[in-house]
């Protein structure tokens, strides 16, 4: 009894491993943007951080915060369903900031595999003349 038991346990979880689904999983087209070389004159500036579901689940971002009030993440809210594409807009601005060198990053947390992934954005602002 004992071992027709085991057997059937053995196979039940076979079966449920072999139908389970992989989950979501993001993966971005890069993790840094150099904003280069920018004028005091003109502080704001922004990229775009696209990334695409290669799970097998629909990806949800569940929260995008920046390291710096300066720098305000903007992401697609809905799922994204695997094999599908979405976006997150980065906007830097220097208003008020000394010019020189930054580097800040940003937290994504999402439902995936790997639930948390941290973007950087990084540039340099120069003196207004």
């Amino acid at each position: 009894m004992k071992k027709l038991l085991v057997i059937t346990m053995m196979i039940v979880c076979g079966i449920v491993t072999a139908f389970a689904q992989k989950p979501a999983e993001i993966k971005f087209d890069k993790l840094t943007h150099n904003f280069g070389t920018f004028s005091e004159k003109e502080p704001v500036v922004t990229c775009t951080f696209t990334y695409t579901n290669v799970g097998e689940q629909p990806l949800v971002i569940n929260q995008a915060i920046a390291s710096c009030g300066c720098t305000v993440p903007e992401y697609t809210k809905t799922p994204i369903k695997p094999g599908e594409t979405g976006v997150i807009k980065v906007t830097y601005n220097g208003t008020g900031k000394f010019p020189g060198h930054f580097k800040k990053s940003i937290t994504v947390r999402t439902n995936g595999a790997v639930e948390m992934t941290r973007l950087y954005v990084e540039g340099e602002m120069t003196e207004a003349k």
